[in-house]
């Protein structure tokens, strides 16, 4: 029977513990890929398929990559969402016996990505693991490139679950298999990763030897289970220690407010809805910071606004030091710009991956803490002085750099040339003896010349001849024969060696070996020695970010005049001349008109917004969610005076869009959504909704707002702003007590219109969308025809209005005595909405039919026909004036004069015959 051949039986073997992921296989300067491995790599990578001969009749397909630039296919890969498992030669090929030995080094996952570049600088790459009990679920999330461990539990809720991994944006999620099959089946479309890892049950005993013990005993049992099942799917794939994750993050997220994916998306917290880009969101705005660390935590502090009061306020005392201390805040920025990524940093350090030159980056680093730590200590802030009693200057560590790395390190720590001389004696004498080699030889070179007087000899080197003379062909016949002994014939030189040259390159070459290797040994005990030290550089890395995050906070409330917020524990929202941060921003020169907003829990509790479309109606909603966010990370906002309550979550409803995967129509999405604010707010939430009731019929959408209005209003109390064209809902300012209408304010001049976009009491009662559709461009023909199409819909609306009222009117008096008591649910008859919609009124062909304008009377006795009375009479009159109206070729004006002779005329009748109808 045919078997494949030794190295292939060997490959197969070592995939069999990494079937899941794509592996790379060392052969010599390649990374060798085999079977179905080797079709998906050369699909997804863009490389020649090829094949190689392997034991069996068929050839086996085989691709590769080189070895120096392995990193861009593996980052390819990891991009596409595809594990990839690095299989390193882990023996000497010189020293096999037989096939050379071959192990699986590490598992690159979406998760476990470490280079900086292929995650950015300024986000974190979380992996995030999931897990449950009886009682709650349990979260941890990881950045192995900073060694950062946040850890979470909450009740048993998958949306709340959901929510909170969404908080993290991981690109890989792992956790126990029931509950991904529960995820991926109801939540799939919510998850931010599509790759799901299950993994079994681990032991808490493994957290122990990891963390410290106290650590591991105040986290909730679920929790607990979370970091277990993480740590032991790292140790799987990173098959090395992970001492730079020294800590648990415990934290509950009550510290913080809620908000789901769909309103961090909605109010473009850290990417823009449409291109999702930072530029034109709130990170881009407030991301001045100077740190890689620093860029991280604020996005943090974005995604987890707090609602301590205290710590609020801690942050908010440093900025406005800062604010008020342009001196102090520039000297500081300066100084944290020559500070490198000490996160990272630390962790290659950990993780075995650093080089000479990351070591110098840390020395450099270092050397600024001095200075920042004195700006923070001198400040005049108590919140700063903290912080700068809290930075560790880590002096012993940067003298050991100092005292052990080259100024200019080169980029591989197996080539030399990293030492410092003084470092150690053995290396010094080694490097004197190569220079002193080096330098017979250069003495050798100039001997030979004026021997054999040929100027142009001279003594080169190679990796695989060693030292030589090389003499050019057109000089051979000056050379005196037997002199040299020939080594090797080029084109146009020979090349020679002799016996002393010989001995003099052995000599030399061994001082380069034994001075590399001793230098490589030299820089892995400075690197262990400094990973001892992981837990005082990551805090001092905490330390430095939380500075550059409250420095850039000043920096932006300084260039856009931000203010200062007092944010308390009360029920009052009150904020003078707010602006929404990021229009503003991107306005620059343009003037952006600032509006007020005054919330308190007996006045303007709910604001019902209308107006025309393009006005500012969004922008203001916006703005006022965007004010409490900033106040609540600690920063300055855009307003000249403001009182902030803190806000335990934040609910939107913008923009319109369907989900056609799930089967959801944008109206669908939209009460589900309605559904959540109503289901999870409390009186301390703020909602937002933009067009509430849009996507059904008019009376329908009306009922349905006006519905949920009175729900947020009575049922739950919290702060509501809603906007929407349905202006007939201005009536609930009436009923509901702490409502209050508002609107964008237009001005009009003949047929321009000028939105305001300024905040005013009371209701619209018009909305411009023609208006808009003529500034978007549409063509004049259409924007004529919608013209003339509202002016019917109004008149025939009127009409309708008129005779419903008066229909309503008839049957009141004939239902209530004369001289009965009012009863209470005696009101005024609401407009006939769909009626006013029925589509007769736009057709072209025929007059328009009007149905029981003054409602039915009685059938008449066929056998005995009933005098009608004059009122009777006179209704038939106008009724066949009505039928006989060419409304569809009546000009507006037409239509209002017809109408006036209506009314006159029926007053007139009514005056002699007595009340029609």
């Amino acid at each position: 029977m045919t078997k494949y051949t030794p190295m292939i039986e060997q490959y197969l073997s070592i995939k069999a513990q990494a079937e899941d992921a794509i592996l790379f296989f060392r052969l010599g300067d390649f990374y060798e890929m085999f079977f179905e491995d080797a079709i998906k790599a050369s699909q997804e990578l863009e490389i020649t398929l090829t094949g190689r001969e392997g034991g069996m009749e068929e050839r086996i397909p085989m691709c590769g990559v080189p070895y120096h630039s392995a990193e861009s296919y593996i980052g390819r890969l990891i991009e596409k969402g595809f594990k990839v498992a690095i299989c390193e030669q882990v023996e000497d090929p010189a020293e096999a016996k037989g096939v050379v030995r071959r192990e699986i080094v590490r598992i690159v996952t979406p998760g476990t990505v470490m280079d900086g570049k292929a995650v950015g600088d300024s986000q974190n790459n979380f992996l995030v693991c999931v897990a449950s009990d009886d009682a709650q679920f349990g979260l941890a999330a990881c950045d192995l490139s900073t060694g950062e461990l946040f850890v979470t539990a909450m009740e048993p809720s998958l949306e709340q679950l959901v929510d909170e991994i969404n908080l993290y944006g991981p690109s890989e999620l792992i956790g126990q298999p029931q509950l991904l099959d529960r995820m991926r089946s109801d939540m799939a479309d919510l998850l931010p990763t599509k790759l799901l890892t299950d993994r079994e049950e681990e032991g808490e005993q493994l957290l122990f030897g990891q963390f410290p013990h106290e650590q591991v005993r105040a986290a909730a049992p679920v929790s607990r289970q979370a970091v277990a099942l993480l740590i032991a799917y790292l140790k799987e794939t990173q098959k090395r220690s992970l001492s730079h994750i020294t800590a648990m993050d415990l934290y509950d997220r009550q510290q913080h407010m809620t908000m789901d994916p769909f309103t961090r998306r909605n109010l473009e917290l850290t990417e823009t809805v449409r291109e999702r880009s930072k530029k034109g969101s709130l990170l881009w705005l407030l991301d001045r910071t100077a740190t890689s660390m620093g860029g991280r935590l604020l996005r943090r502090w974005i995604d987890k606004p707090l609602t301590n009061r205290a710590e609020i306020e801690k942050r908010l005392e440093a900025v406005d030091c800062l604010y008020n201390g342009l001196i102090v805040r520039e000297e500081l920025r300066q100084q944290l710009k020559e500070v490198y990524d000490l996160q990272r940093l630390v962790s290659r350090i950990s993780y075995g991956n650093a080089n000479g030159r990351d070591l110098l980056a840390l020395k450099l680093s270092l050397a600024q803490i001095p200075h920042v730590k004195h700006i923070c200590a001198t400040s005049g802030s108590s919140t700063l002085r903290q912080l700068a009693e809290a930075m560790d200057e880590c002096v012993d560590i940067r003298q050991w750099i100092e005292d052990t790395i080259v100024d200019e390190p080169p980029v591989s720590v197996r080539e030399g040339g990293i030492i410092k001389a003084g470092c150690s004696d053995h290396l010094d004498r080694l490097r004197e003896a190569s220079a002193n080699g080096k330098q017979w030889i250069a003495e050798l070179e100039r001997r030979e010349r004026e021997q054999t007087g040929i100027r142009s000899l001279k003594i080169g080197y190679n990796k695989v001849f060693g030292y030589y003379i090389e003499i050019t062909r057109s000089n051979l016949a000056s050379l005196p024969e037997q002199r040299y002994e020939r080594k090797q014939t080029l084109a146009n030189a020979e090349r020679f060696v002799t016996p002393e040259l010989k001995e003099k390159e052995a000599l030399i070459l061994e001082a380069e070996e034994k001075m590399v290797g001793i230098e490589y040994e030299l820089f892995m005990q400075l690197r262990d020695k400094l990973s001892e030290q992981v837990k005082r550089l990551q805090q001092l890395a905490e330390t430095i970010a939380a500075a550059d995050v409250l420095q850039s906070f000043a920096t932006v409330g300084a260039a856009y005049r931000y203010r200062r917020p007092a944010v308390g524990d009360g029920y009052e929202l009150n904020i003078a001349e707010g602006r929404h941060p990021v229009v503003e921003a991107i306005l620059k020169d343009s003037p952006f008109i600032a509006n007020d907003t005054y919330m308190t829990e007996e006045d303007g509790r709910v604001l019902l917004i209308t107006g025309p479309n393009m006005a500012g109606k969004s922008t203001y909603m916006r703005q006022v969610a965007m004010i409490c966010i900033m106040a609540q990370i600690g920063s300055f906002v855009p307003a000249e005076a403001a009182q902030i309550p803190i806000v335990d979550r934040i609910f939107t409803r913008i923009g319109a869009a369907d989900d056609l995967v799930g089967g959801q129509s944008t109206f669908m999405v939209e009460m589900m959504d309605i559904r959540t604010m109503t289901a999870k707010a409390t009186s301390r939430s703020l909602v937002i909704i933009d067009e509430l009731g849009r996507g059904t019929s008019t009376g329908e959408g009306m009922a349905i707002a006006q519905a949920v209005i009175e729900y947020l209003h009575d049922r739950i109390g919290c702060k509501t702003l809603v906007s929407t064209h349905f202006h007939e809902l201005a009536h609930l300012e009436e009923t509901q007590s702490a409502l209050r209408n508002h609107c964008m304010a237009v001005k009009e001049s003949g047929q321009d219109v000028t939105f305001l976009r300024k905040m005013i009491r009371g209701a619209a009662s018009t909305s411009y969308g023609i208006y808009c559709a003529r500034i978007a461009g549409l063509p004049d023909s259409i924007i004529d025809r919608a013209y003339d199409l509202l002016h019917r819909f109004d008149t025939a609306s009127s009409v309708v209005q008129g005779a419903g009222e008066a229909a309503a009117a008839r049957e009141e008096r004939a239902a209530v005595p004369a001289d009965s008591p009012a009863t209470p649910w005696q009101q005024p008859a609401v407009p006939n909405i769909q009626a006013a919609e029925q589509p007769e009124i736009v057709k072209e062909a025929g007059p328009l039919v009007q149905l029981s304008l003054f409602g039915e009377s009685e059938k008449p006795d066929k056998q005995a026909p009933r005098v009608k009375s004059k009122a009777e009479q006179a209704a038939e009159k106008l009724i066949e004036q009505l039928r006989a109206a060419d409304l569809i070729n009546m000009t507006p004006l037409a239509a209002m004069n017809f109408l006036f002779e209506l009314k006159q005329k029926a007053v007139a009748d009514t005056k002699q015959g007595g009340h029609i109808g």
